[in-house]
């Protein structure tokens, strides 16, 4: 043999031990996936506290009877009409001591907290109790029957939609609540003997409902009431020239510019 061959031959031999088989019964590394990194939680906003329903005390309450003594000494203590006071008790709270309304208005009046704080009264609680209730809102009618110089119309309405809104509206509001609660103040105040004149209110509230229902009506068509219906089919009846407002002939012998095409209309 060559040298070439003899070469070749030891290379054959020795290649096993020099490669060997990447299957020889040997298991590959497995090589560790990444642990997955668990999402951070979102953050929880929690929700704001409701204010809590304001709860009457225990107890027992006041009588009809008992309810329109207390209105007779706060109203003569403050110097108002004592059949507007028991309108308002009437209409507010229907004599129930510890009536609560849906946005927190408390007792015989239906003070707001926040209105009975500009009295001094700063503890709800207080509302609770009838002739703390009747004082507040009875200087609160007070203070309105001076500042509209004793227009009963407007003081009424202040009372229920607050006096920020008829300032505004100039005395034309038109809040559906409003106007049937003014209605039934002075229904109230006429059966009961008040004599102030009342007559110009309940035409002010007749007005303004109607002026309500016109919006209403407004709203309806702008929603409903397809534009196109509304189109007319016209013709001119001068020259194009005549067409110009400004050369258009003003008198008797005039015609109209228009026209309504009552054939293309058919």
């Amino acid at each position: 043999m060559n040298s070439v061959a003899i070469r070749s031959l030891w290379l054959l031999a020795l290649l096993p031990l020099t490669c060997p088989a990447a299957n020889a019964g040997t298991t590959p590394k497995k090589v560790p996936e990444p642990t997955a990194q668990p999402a951070p939680a979102a953050a929880v906003i929690p929700a704001p506290a409701r204010a809590p329903r304001l709860s009457p005390p225990g107890g027992g309450t006041p009588n009809r009877d008992q309810v329109q003594t207390m209105i007779d000494e706060a109203a003569k203590q403050y110097g108002v009409e004592r059949e507007l006071v028991r309108a308002v008790v009437a209409v507010e709270s229907n004599f129930n001591a510890n009536a609560v309304s849906r946005v927190g208005a408390v007792g015989l009046m239906q003070v707001m907290p926040a209105t009975a704080e500009d009295y001094g009264v700063t503890s709800t609680a207080a509302l609770f109790d009838p002739k703390t209730n009747l004082r507040t809102g009875t200087r609160h009618l007070k203070r309105l029957l001076d500042k509209y110089k004793g227009d009963y119309g407007r003081v009424i309405m202040a009372y229920n939609a607050g006096e920020g809104v008829v300032d505004r509206t100039n005395n034309h509001v038109t809040y559906q609540e409003t106007l049937d609660y003014t209605e039934a103040v002075i229904s109230h105040y006429r059966n009961n003997g008040g004599s102030a004149p009342t007559t110009g209110a309940l035409f002010k509230v007749h007005v303004l409902r109607g002026m309500c229902n016109r919006g209403q009506a407004r709203r309806l068509i702008k929603k409903y009431l397809d534009p196109s219906l509304l189109s007319l089919k016209v013709k001119p009846t001068l020259a194009l020239r005549s067409l110009n407002p400004a050369l258009h002939a003003v008198g008797p012998e005039s015609h109209p510019m228009f026209e309504l095409d009552m054939q293309a209309m058919r």
